[in-house]
């Protein structure tokens, strides 16, 4: 997934009858440069699949896409919209309005009426935007659908760690989204570039490949730190091995805020954290994003950290650039800090939701259904190289060691971020721990410190909130 925040433009608010088609060379499907991805002409082109499930009445739906219409999840659902156009006769009118869409736009809408029929985003913040203030309604249903092979259902197709999990379930304990990928994070490197690797097993191991990359004469992680989740994510990774899936949450969400002391892996967590950032990048707190992504492409630093969207992004970048550059994408999972007991996984699933308002909520549930035939989703993997959520289609070469991660039964499975940032609409993020992280980091906060701030800062926030 492409977690850059997208402007809201006259393009963007197209709206499509989909009578065909478009493909432009654009965002991820590059034409015929160094980093083009097979398969992708071969999908668009490939013959639509018949619907499972035919609307008994709907004849049309409109949808809110979290998505431009040249992003490549953008071109992969432009041709599901046209196949299922020309296999049930619905038509879609499709507002292609970014990342942002569910709080500038949905949020406003809830109060008028003037809802889509259906919209997607990751579940946390569905859960926290729309489900919480009641803004959506189940799609149980959706399961016992047919995606058009054989008799097979959703059900029957999706993987249960992606949809079947407290985070996605209303106050009625129905589930509010269904998924079409599922992403993780992980440490990024090039295998062409890094001789010699070895994947580190402790934070001294860690740390060591760090030192070794400067020793080398590179640096060894680029961050862009002007964006805050990109942030968080070393502090909340080490913190889940401590303690574990829902340890972050609860702790975010105890009004008194002691929790934070209370739990001592929480400090560890911290402690481990402070010694990352004497190996950033010089300026990675001053660039604008995604300047300090694309010198880790270009080769300036050794490993970066973020989410199963790097290798598209940086594809993408590497191509338009026409140097011929290319990387051979490898990665590894942070490795297990001192004492800590929880081998995590983080994973995030992403799909679509309906409004409690929709009008047309039956052809948009058929929809949802059509997405997830093998035909129209693999389309995610060869276009968007993303994963996921059924089991049987092909994994992204440069995403099967995640991929492996995630599949290992021994693992513990945490949402990303353990949800904190959907809390309170994520105003707990935005008021409570970015403020702190980023003090953590820059080394304006000692581990104690921080601690006490995100005690301190939490206690003021729930009491605030009226709680």
């Amino acid at each position: 997934m492409r977690r850059k925040v997208m402007t809201v433009t006259a393009a963007a608010a197209l709206g499509l009858s989909l009578t065909a088609c478009g493909d432009g060379g654009s965002a991820g499907t590059p034409s015929g440069g160094e980093n083009a991805l097979p398969g992708v002409e071969q999908f668009l082109s490939a013959p639509c699949p018949e619907a499972g499930t035919k609307p008994a009445t709907d004849k049309e739906f409109t949808y809110w896409a979290m998505w431009t219409a040249d992003e490549p999840q953008g071109k992969v659902l432009q041709k599901a919209f046209k196949c299922f156009e020309e296999k049930t006769g619905v038509k879609v009118t499709v507002q292609w309005l970014g990342r942002k869409a569910y709080t500038q736009n949905l949020v406003p809408a809830l109060n008028t009426g003037a809802v889509p029929d259906l919209f997607d985003q990751d579940v946390s913040k569905v859960g926290a935007a729309i489900m919480a203030p009641g803004g959506t309604q189940s799609v149980d249903d959706v399961f016992a659908m047919k995606v058009g092979e054989g008799d097979k259902t959703v059900k029957d197709v999706l993987t249960p760690s992606s949809y079947d999990f407290p985070q996605n379930k209303d106050k009625e304990g129905h589930n509010f989204m269904v998924p079409y990928t599922v992403q993780s994070s992980a440490w990024w490197y090039g295998k062409d570039r890094v001789k010699d690797f070895k994947e580190p097993k402790t934070m001294d191991d860690l740390i060591g490949l760090f030192d070794k990359a400067k020793a080398d004469g590179k640096a060894a992680v680029s961050l862009d730190g002007d964006i805050p989740f990109y942030n968080m994510y070393f502090f909340t990774q080490l913190a889940e091995r401590y303690v574990g899936s829902g340890g972050l949450y609860k702790a975010a969400t105890d009004k008194t805020g002691q929790a934070w002391l209370t739990e001592p892996g929480f400090l560890k967590a911290a402690t481990q954290t402070a010694r990352l950032p004497k190996h950033f990048i010089d300026g990675w707190d001053a660039a604008k994003f995604p300047q300090i992504q694309q010198r880790w492409a270009d080769g300036d630093a050794q490993y970066l950290y973020v989410g199963t969207w790097a290798p598209s992004e940086t594809r993408e970048y590497l191509d338009k650039q026409g140097s011929g550059t290319k990387v051979s994408y490898g990665s590894f999972q942070f490795p297990m800090p001192p004492e800590a007991t929880h081998d995590t996984v983080e994973q995030m699933s992403i799909g679509f939701a309906v409004p409690k308002q929709a009008k047309h909520a039956e052809a948009a549930k058929a929809f949802i259904a059509y997405f997830l035939n093998k035909d129209l989703l693999s389309g995610i993997p060869a276009v968007a190289d993303n994963l996921v959520p059924r089991t049987d289609l092909a994994v992204p070469d440069d995403l099967k060691q995640v991929k492996a991660a995630m599949d290992d039964p021994k693992k513990e499975h945490v949402l990303q971020y353990d949800g904190i940032d959907g809390i309170a609409g994520g105003k707990w993020q935005t008021d409570v721990f970015d403020p702190a992280d980023t003090a953590l980091l820059k080394g304006a906060l000692t581990p104690q410190q921080f601690v006490e701030q995100l005690a301190a800062k939490g206690a003021e926030f729930w009491k605030s909130q009226g709680r």
